[in-house]
């Protein structure tokens, strides 16, 4: 059975429990989406799970696919309530992937034409060698 984070030192297990303020918008057994406080687009949610876990690779499958479904659930809130043209799902593993706060979380970014928001991707073609590789290395 799912349970309410209880690690004092983390702010999103503070809103969880209620201790910490937050402008929650949606709340079921295993997960709780609240307002950013720092919203990138109008509407930023994040969605977490109520277990606390450090990040994607240190949560239980089952929080994942909590986290999942809730994600997707105020995606579609965000579109029909906000008027969403679009919505970018967010989701950071280690400060190098600019996580700030060490409590998986997934952000949910409502985006409109013309928000002013840029994620700034530089692609360009991988190397055949190197992608053939890489592939080798994680096929199981």
């Amino acid at each position: 059975m799912p349970y309410v984070a209880t690690r004092d030192d983390c702010i999103f297990c503070g809103i969880v429990a209620g201790k910490l303020p937050g402008r929650v918008v949606y709340e079921d057994d295993r997960t709780v989406a609240f307002l950013d406080i720092f919203p990138l687009t109008r509407g930023h949610t994040l969605v977490v799970p109520k277990r606390h876990c450090v990040n994607l690779l240190d949560a239980r499958t089952e929080d994942v696919v909590a986290v999942a479904l809730t994600a997707q659930q105020m995606a579609r809130t965000v579109s029909d309530r906000l008027g969403a043209d679009g919505v970018n799902l967010l989701q950071a593993t280690g400060k190098v992937a600019f996580q700030t706060v060490m409590h998986f979380h997934v952000h949910v970014l409502p985006r409109y034409v013309d928000d002013g928001f840029v994620l700034p991707f530089e692609r360009t073609p991988g190397v055949d060698a190197e992608l053939d590789e890489l592939a080798a290395r994680l096929k199981s």
